[in-house]
């Protein structure tokens, strides 16, 4: 049963990707792949939150999985990132493609970390 869960988190992830995503996109104008810089750093912190909580409440497994391998897996996207970076390069758009590379990793990390040590 926990495989559904997972599914159905997954598919909620995915779709909250989707439409925050579409809703940066609108509103850009540069090449820079914002969407999913903010969408791997919330999805980040957010990880970090569920993580941090689970160990100091000691919340259900179960938990965790469906939102954090079910939603969070699949709202975050590190192949979309890694695509966005190359294409840059591609586009010979090194400046977007080095500022991506250079953000994305320690933003992420920091706000998991952050998040993580504030709710533990």
């Amino acid at each position: 049963m926990s495989w559904l869960l997972v599914a159905v988190g997954g598919a909620l992830g995915a779709a909250a990707r989707y439409l925050l995503d579409r809703a940066i996109a609108i509103r850009q104008t540069s090449p820079f792949p914002v969407g999913t810089l903010v969408i791997n750093v919330t999805g980040s912190i957010a990880l970090g939150l569920l993580l941090g909580l689970a160990v100091a409440h000691q919340m259900p497994t179960s938990m965790v999985t469906v939102a954090g391998t079910g939603f969070l897996g699949a709202y975050t996207t590190f192949s979309t990132f890694t695509f966005e970076t190359l294409r840059l390069l591609e586009d010979g758009a090194w400046r977007y493609a080095i500022w991506n590379l250079a953000l994305s990793g320690p933003l992420s990390f920091t706000g998991a970390l952050l998040a993580f040590l504030a709710v533990r």
